[in-house]
């Protein structure tokens, strides 16, 4: 890092630091318990989409994403836009099977033209919203396409990307997070333009070279954007009778569970009850969709046990089987003592879950909780987070407060299914506890004054040294290499093994970097490499992707250390592929 880039980060640390001392709002918190969402899917329908989608996949995926909506409640509407909105479908609010069946109709008499313009899918979308959004719901925009803009007669790049510019900037502004999905069929997309939709809006791009990939990946936004998690349940071969698949519903805060079976033709399904008792597909709590591409389950408000799907499919189809649970929670902070907290004080913290408006009372909840207590402090920006210890009805834990500084705290609550996070709380501490003489007039001026100049130095140097610090993280060398191959679940092949030394890399580096940026394995660049202590590699991964060591699941969305001689295998979630990675010095 050259010096000028230092000092810049320098100084840029030092401003950040001054606004988060003057800041005195509230950030505002993410979906959390049972929420409703406003969704608005924009859909390219250009006729390139006829070759890298020609059997309107596409259309399937947004199927798939208007299935897994609430059966009541949640708001969805569809744009379909070349250089121009072809049809649009304003907000519907879903209120049972018929609202579904109407927008799934319409996808299916949806025609496609010549020219594309992103920004015109986007803007509309915007609108869609604008109109018809409950400020009750988050709000959502999934943007697909399949390539770059490709502009009629009389429309300049220019007048695009201002629009652009200007949705995004609207899209930023109300908060609606923006999904991009690139259909990479030809190789052409403009992957950079979609990225940067999605990381202004606070969103992600996912990428696919197949159009097969494209209801998984509705999937995973769906999920996402709810703070729930898709979980893989199994994958099958087709035998031509039926195979059994166990689907847990671990607890009765589960208001949905939708159980998504992708596969290259339709399945049959059949269904047992905890008690072993056969339940009618469909049925009042049952709801059964059948697509070309996929079908789905969706158990409505289903008792808590291990149910048990038979699936028959054609023999030799791949099934591809995942479940997402809609729940019904939302993680309370007990509000904190009401006093004069000052540095050194411990504050004691207590969170709990609800449902339905009521206090959790279910001691199952908390069995496989992870929960931590995260605290900012406002004047460094920097973060920590404690275990909190779960009970059988809630969380505890405490923190002392280190510093006369103003801080955030909060709690965060994961299980295998969900994640939730609580209202940030703020707090002001002030000095040590021994009480001092008042002085008066010209002392206590001076004695301000003074305070001011030295609480500035300890700030500027604070700031300085986290500054520094936080540069040597990001330049610490690495050790040794790793070793890489990729095997194509579907056909059992493998790539040569390719050996990658990391020492040509600072601070961290992503799987995708290490698979050469491949397309079709995007997904792994949030699959994240840093050095640790004693020459081992810090390993953590916030995609979707199942990480396997030694045969077992490694949860590393902390992240975990590889030390030399550990291999892991990271199976992806957007391909049917795999990687190996080995760790050697």
């Amino acid at each position: 890092m050259h010096v000028i880039n230092k000092s810049m980060v320098i100084l840029l640390s030092l401003l950040l630091a001054l606004l988060l001392f003057a800041a005195a709002g509230v950030r505002a918190s993410g979906p959390n318990g049972n929420v409703r969402m406003d969704a608005v899917l924009s859909v390219d329908v250009s006729t390139s989409m006829n070759e890298s989608d020609g059997n309107k996949v596409s259309y399937e995926a947004v199927k798939l994403f208007v299935d897994m909506a609430s059966v009541e409640g949640d708001k969805i509407g569809i744009v379909a836009y070349t250089d121009r909105i072809m049809r649009e479908k304003a907000l519907l609010q879903m209120k049972g099977p018929s609202e579904k069946t109407s927008l799934k109709a319409f996808m299916d008499q949806l025609d496609r033209g010549p020219y594309t313009d992103l920004a015109v899918g986007v803007d509309e979308a915007l609108k869609v919203l604008e109109n018809g959004a409950d400020p009750s719901h988050t709000p959502v925009v999934v943007l697909l396409t399949d390539g770059n803009n490709s502009l009629p007669p009389g429309r300049s790049q220019s007048d695009s990307d201002r629009l652009l510019a200007e949705a995004v900037d609207r899209a930023k502004s109300k908060g609606i997070p923006i999904y991009t999905i690139g259909l990479n069929a030809d190789g052409q997309l403009n992957q950079a333009v979609l990225e940067r939709i999605s990381t202004e809006t606070g969103a992600k791009t996912f990428v696919t070279s197949s159009a097969s990939e494209l209801p998984g990946i509705l999937s995973e936004i769906y999920a996402r954007h709810l703070k729930l998690k898709v979980v893989p349940l199994q994958e099958l071969v087709g035998s031509g009778g039926y195979q059994e698949v166990p689907i847990e519903i671990p607890n009765a805060s589960v208001k949905e569970a939708n159980v998504s079976i992708m596969s290259g033709t339709p399945v049959e399904v059949k269904l047992l009850d905890p008690k072993g008792q056969a339940v009618a597909i469909p049925s009042d709590r049952v709801v059964h969709s059948v697509s070309k591409a996929y079908s789905m389950v969706k158990l409505v408000q289903p008792e808590q046990g291990m149910w048990r799907l038979q699936v028959k499919g054609v023999p030799k189809d791949q099934i591809k089987i995942s479940l997402v649970y809609n729940y019904d929670l939302k993680l309370t902070m007990e509000p904190l003592p009401s006093k004069a907290w000052r540095s050194g004080d411990e504050v004691p913290v207590t969170a709990y879950l609800e449902s339905g408006g009521q206090k959790a009372n279910d001691p199952e909840l908390y069995k496989r909780l992870k929960a931590a207590l995260i605290v900012t402090d406002l004047q460094t920006g920097q973060s920590e987070e404690l275990p909190l210890t779960p009970g059988s009805q809630e969380l505890k834990g405490s923190y002392k407060l280190p510093q006369a500084h103003e801080y955030e705290i909060k709690v965060r609550a994961e299980d295998a299914g969900y994640t939730r996070e609580s209202a940030p709380v703020k707090l002001t501490a002030s000095g040590g506890s021994q009480a001092s003489p008042v002085p008066s007039g010209e002392e206590t001026a001076n004695g301000a004054r003074w305070i001011w100049i030295a609480v500035g130095i300890v700030l500027l140097a604070a700031a300085g040294l986290y500054v520094m610090a936080l540069w040597r993280k990001a330049n610490k060398g690495f050790v040794g290499q790793v070793v890489i191959e990729v095997k194509d679940e579907d056909t059992g092949e493998r790539t040569t093994p390719q050996y990658r030394k990391l020492n040509a890399f600072k601070g961290k580096v992503t799987l995708h970097q290490l698979l050469q940026l491949a397309p079709e394995l995007a997904e792994t660049k949030d699959i994240i490499l840093r050095p640790g202590p004693g020459d081992c590699l810090l390993l953590r991964n916030m995609t979707a992707c199942v990480i396997e060591k030694g045969g077992r699941v490694l949860d590393a969305a902390s992240g975990k250390e590889l030390r030399a001689g550990d291999r892991v295998r990271i199976a992806l979630s957007g391909v049917h592929r795999s990687v190996v990675l080995e760790y050697m010095k």
